[in-house]
Formats: structure tokens, sequence, C-alpha cells
């Protein structure tokens, strides 16, 4: 009879599981990056109350709060492929659908998720911020674009970090959802490994301990880009 836990086995799979980490990790980035900027584009869109295209950024928003991720990145993956054939069919054009890459699929449907949770977070700082410095702003003759340059937009950043990094951070472990759409991420890797020996238990333990170091250093970082942000404000104990 074999042993019931392996650790042997599990310290041994470290290696290989890491191998997957890069793409995790650039799958995360490069979401969050598309997502925030998304974000700021609803976040204006909102706290603007632009007529036409605020209710559609509500929708939006509504919709991927109401949805499950897993459901969304299989919308993706599934929908894409049929815009491309209907474009192909309508305009002439010959969109490669085979020559798309899984993971493009897995970063516009986690950027598309994310954008929805970061612009709210956007859109809370931004009525944070004091609207009398808005009307100061005005005072002394600065226009609109410039008070939200230089006097709003800088505070809501120092006021939105905290949420946007648990948002970053979430984002992070909902890459795991990739490998149902056939992308070789640390989940999938796993997997992989737990399958040579059915020891599907200790190298689980491999990836929530990746994860885990992953994510503190992840929160670590954006706790100092947090003092750096609201460096400018003024300490109330002195």
């Amino acid at each position: 009879m074999g042993k019931i836990f392996d650790p042997t086995f599990m310290i041994h799979s470290f290696p290989e599981v890491l191998q997957a980490l890069p793409t995790t990790l650039f799958i995360a980035f490069v979401s969050g990056v598309i997502g925030l900027v998304i974000a700021f584009i609803i976040s204006f869109i909102r706290y603007a109350n632009i007529r036409v295209l605020s209710p559609i950024a509500r929708a939006y928003i509504s919709f991927i709060r109401g949805t499950p991720d897993l459901v969304q990145i299989m919308l993706v993956y599934y929908g894409i492929p049929l815009l491309l054939k209907a474009l192909n069919e309508k305009f002439g054009t010959s969109f490669d659908v085979n020559g798309v890459p899984s993971i493009a699929f897995a970063i516009i449907a986690l950027a598309i998720n994310a954008g929805a949770y970061m612009s709210e977070t956007m859109r809370s700082s931004l009525l944070a911020v004091d609207p009398g410095q808005l009307e100061a702003c005005y005072s002394v003759n600065m226009t609109r674009f410039q008070a939200l340059r230089k006097v709003i937009i800088p505070q809501a950043i120092g006021i939105a970090i905290p949420p946007l990094s648990n948002t970053l951070i979430s984002l992070i472990k909902e890459t795991s959802l990739v490998f149902t759409i056939s992308i070789v991420d640390i989940m999938a890797q796993a997997k992989i490994v737990g399958s040579r020996s059915f020891r599907f238990f200790e190298v689980y333990i491999v990836v929530s301990v990746i994860y885990w170091v992953v994510c503190a250093i992840v929160a670590f970082a954006l706790s100092r880009v947090e003092i750096y942000a609201r460096r400018y404000e003024r300490k109330t104990n002195s």
C-alpha cells in the first residue's frame, strides 16, 4: 500500500508547476492593464453622466457582476470566432478564426471582467473627493479637464488603490479558470503533473502555495504604491 501523503512528490512537483507561472502572470498583468483602461473610460462616462453612454455602462457592469467568471470566459471563447465568421460573411474579409490563440480569449474575458469591477472602484473614488475642490479649481480659472488631471484624479487614485489592489489579486486567482480553454497555466500544469501518479492533493498544495506567495508579493508591492500615491496628503496627527 502506497503512502497516503507523499511530501517528497510535492517538493519535486514545485519546479514543474512553476514552469507555467510566467503564463499565469502574463495573463494577469495584460488583463489588469487592459481592464484598468476600460475602468477609466467607464468610470468617467458614469462620473460625467453622459446621457447615451451611461445606461450602456451600467448595463455592462450589471451583466459582468451578475454572471460567473467561467461563463464569461466561455462566452468570449465561443463568441469571438462566431463574430469573426459573421464579419467574413458580411464584408468578405478573411479573418483567420483558427489563428486566434486561446490566451487572447482569456485576456479579453478577464480584462472585461476586471474592467467592470475596477470602474466602480474608480467612480466611487472620484465621488469621494470633496466637490468643493472642483469648485476651488474653477475659481482660479482652471478648466474641468485641468481640474480633473491635476487635482481630482491624483486624490482619487490614492483612494482607489486599496480596492484596486484587491481586484488585481482576485484577477491573479481568476486565471486558474483559463485551463478550461486549453491554456497551460499553473492549474493546467498541476493537473498534468498530478495525473502521472494520481497524487492531486499534493500538487494542489503546491499550487495553493504558489498563488499565496505571488499574491502576497503583489499585495506588498501595491501597498508601497499606495504610500507613494498618497504622499501629498497631510498627516492628521502632528
